[in-house]
């Protein structure tokens, strides 16, 4: 069983709307979980936060408690922070004055009003001192600062446009909740975002929740955001504190990429936004969905995207991971990101899902995600999270001498057998010589069934697969190719996913810039349908380039290692 396939997950509601399955670990031993849900869509009136608690680590779930009635106005997008002395705090946005309309820009919204209101009113919260079982009867208000935004909204900032999916951030026994300011309602719903975090610095010492000392940050008229001749949309900020007390944010945007920025003072002030980039400096690609980053007991980093540079809410399926570790700089700390591996999938490439959780219990990992209507819970494979911290993910070329579990099963005619139909990695090592030619690299074909590979004339490396005389081309257009010298490439077959993933030195092919030719929004290339039932074991022939060939079988999926 593939424990990445969605489908394989532990169910832990799937009735109506179901958003942002968040988790904290409660001081009696069980998990106490928050979720925004209703009957109707995203947004419908009777959205309400539900909270559930796991004495079996989210295999089961009971004691479900409406932290905020279905009967009141809408409440949604819930996060907790659990403080030293155990009470847990539920923070929400609230339409507290029951507002049925607000203004917004016509068009898309007929008569210049959206009737969607659960992204606007007031921040709130409610607590528990029983790990969940029950909470607090009254809701209380966080104030937030006016910004320039508030002020550029129709009702001048006397009514605020906002809401969070991120979890609250510990910095020196303080907290900060995170908070997505939206200036107007138009185009794709949200319009003009930017990040704000709501500080409280006495909340694991004061019992008394009106006493509680709360100012938005950071300090100014503006929020964290990136350019707006780059994107209008900064939103679902995500923040990690670092080993020196600084301060890591990364969000979304709708440029293709995630945007990150730093801060040195407790988050008073941050540094000017920038993309996020790889270890090697190429810019991570992710669309307008959900970006999150975990900080883990080992001090070390995960990162949740989805290697893709589309500019909507769409390419949520696979879902990624990347490790990251810190690093000095003169400015200060900063984190270093490594390869992608797939973490999760639906076998439906139309499937979206988001909004995950990350667990860590008895050294074991399990993240949480929702597609709005289903939200599981999965136990991931621990070597998958491990190897993402590896020296491998980083960039070093693999040794193929040294490289464990790969088997060189070229026979003494040359020949070597491909496991077509089943999860393998085909590894190869070419040269790319001075003067431009057309080399072929391997030969798998028989005039009806197998495979091709061979690098074109502009040294992209083609994969052509046949099956009963039809063919499906895949291209690896890695520009790392049109370098002379010696080269290791991985093909990895995931047929989990149903994709294709190029290794090229080291670095994931993520279909390349996209200001240049020949680009792609994502490298991940899907298999056909009947590319999924390739049948037989072609001979594959080495060509005079070839310095040596391994194929990984049967042995699930090897993509650096």
């Amino acid at each position: 069983m593939d424990n990445r396939n969605i489908r394989n997950g532990n169910i832990i509601r799937s009735d109506g709307y179901s958003d942002q399955p968040y988790i904290v670990k409660t001081d009696d031993g069980n998990w106490l979980l928050t979720v925004t849900t209703g009957s109707g869509h995203e947004g419908a009136g009777g959205q309400h936060v539900l909270s559930m608690r796991s004495s079996d680590k989210g295999k089961t779930w009971c004691d479900e408690i409406p932290v905020s009635p279905p009967t009141m106005p809408e409440s949604s997008y819930s996060v907790m922070y659990k403080t030293y002395y155990g009470r847990v705090y539920c923070f929400y946005n609230f339409n507290a004055d029951n507002l049925r309309q607000v203004a917004a820009t016509d068009p898309p919204f007929r008569g210049g009003f959206c009737t969607r209101v659960d992204t606007q009113g007031h921040f709130v919260f409610r607590f528990s001192d029983d790990c969940g079982v029950t909470w607090s009867d009254r809701w209380y208000d966080i104030p937030m600062r006016t910004f320039e935004v508030d002020r550029l909204n129709p009702y001048k900032g006397e009514i605020k446009f906002f809401w969070n999916v991120g979890k609250p951030l510990e910095l020196n026994d303080e907290v900060f909740v995170p908070l997505y300011k939206i200036r107007e309602f138009g185009e794709n719903f949200m319009r003009y975002s930017e990040g704000v975090l709501l500080h409280c610095d006495n909340i694991n010492t004061e019992r008394d929740p009106e006493k509680l000392n709360w100012e938005t940050l950071p300090d100014g008229e503006t929020g964290i955001r990136a350019p707006h001749e780059i994107s209008v949309i900064s939103e679902e900020h995500s923040f990690v504190p670092l080993s020196d007390g600084s301060v890591f944010c990364v969000f979304r945007t709708v440029s293709g990429s995630p945007w990150c920025s730093y801060s040195r003072d407790g988050c008073r002030s941050f540094s000017p936004p920038r993309p996020l980039t790889f270890h090697d400096g190429r810019k991570v690609k992710h669309p307008r969905a959900a970006n999150f980053i975990w900080k883990c007991s080992n001090g070390r980093y995960l990162y949740w995207f989805h290697n893709h540079g589309g500019r909507g809410y769409e390419g949520r399926n696979p879902a990624w991971l990347c490790g990251a570790v810190e690093y000095d700089s003169p400015e200060g700390r900063m984190l270093r990101f490594g390869e992608p591996q797939p973490v999760l999938y639906d076998p439906d490439p139309s499937v979206r899902m988001s909004y995950p959780d990350l667990v860590e219990d008895d050294g074991e990992y399990y993240i949480t995600e929702t597609q709005k209507t289903v939200a599981r819970i999965h136990h991931i494979d621990k070597a998958l999270i491990e190897s993402l911290w590896s020296e491998s993910a980083f960039g070093s070329i693999p040794d193929i001498t040294a490289a464990e579990g790969w088997e060189n099963l070229i026979d003494s005619a040359g020949r070597l057998h491909l496991p077509l139909g089943n999860t393998f990695s085909l590894r190869f090592v070419f040269e790319v010589p001075e003067h431009s030619r057309e080399p072929m690299v391997f030969s798998a074909y028989d005039g009806t069934d197998g495979l091709l590979l061979r690098q074109d004339e502009s040294h992209n490396l083609e994969l052509t697969i046949y099956r009963n005389g039809q063919s499906s081309v895949f291209v690896n257009n890695d520009s790392l190719l049109a370098l002379p010298g010696r080269h290791v490439v991985t093909a990895a077959f995931d047929y989990g996913v149903g994709a294709v993933y190029f290794v090229t030195d080291g670095r994931f092919c993520d279909g390349g810039d996209e200001s240049l030719p020949n680009s792609r929004q994502y490298g991940f290339i899907r298999f056909g349908a009947d590319d999924k039932v390739m049948r037989g074991e072609p001979i594959l022939l080495p060509e005079p380039d070839v310095v040596r060939a391994y194929v990984y079988v049967d042995r699930g999926l090897c993509i650096y290692d």
